[in-house]
């Protein structure tokens, strides 16, 4: 069995026109929302094997923010450019690559392909991950290599507007 949570980046700012897409950093609701996504990650029990984020700097804030309540060491973060803006095909070719030894994994992107990627895999329609949301999906085989077209299915989808019962 592999457990995949797809994670967006929470909340981002806008105040600063001049940075570049790739370094804009959290914004106030940001900066609040990923650490209560990675308590309610704490709640579930949940620690993931290996962590992959893209690099840019809201999905960096959003990764660290999770993982330190989490308690998963920062040293062992991956961050992928690869992942910074991508499609479903990179976003798969990334999954696929997961080593096998790992049985579960976080993925911090970006929209519209984290969503478009829950979707692929799960054959569910989610229309939208919101900021800071949570897609985990489970799927019944050993290798990361066999993940594809619906060969998943959607345990939880939580983000920071949905009432948490823990």
């Amino acid at each position: 069995m592999k457990t995949l949570y797809l994670i967006r980046h929470a909340k981002s700012s806008w105040d600063f026109p001049d940075l570049s897409d790739f370094d804009r950093p959290l914004n106030k609701r940001g900066k609040r929302n990923a650490p209560e996504m990675g308590r309610r990650l704490r709640i579930r029990g949940v620690v993931p094997d290996i962590v992959l984020s893209s690099p840019a700097r809201r999905a960096r804030e959003t990764c660290l923010a999770v993982c330190c309540e989490i308690a998963f060491p920062e040293t062992a973060i991956i961050f992928d450019s690869a992942i910074y803006a991508a499609g479903v095909n990179t976003l798969l070719q990334t999954v696929e690559g997961l080593p096998d030894d790992a049985s579960s994994a976080f993925l911090v992107s970006h929209n519209p392909g984290i969503t478009s990627f829950a979707e692929y895999l799960t054959g569910e329609s989610l229309v939208n991950i919101p900021t800071c949301g949570i897609a985990c999906i489970e799927m019944d085989f050993d290798s990361w290599s066999l993940a594809g077209r619906e060969a998943g299915r959607l345990v939880f989808f939580d983000y920071p507007k949905k009432p948490f019962a823990g």
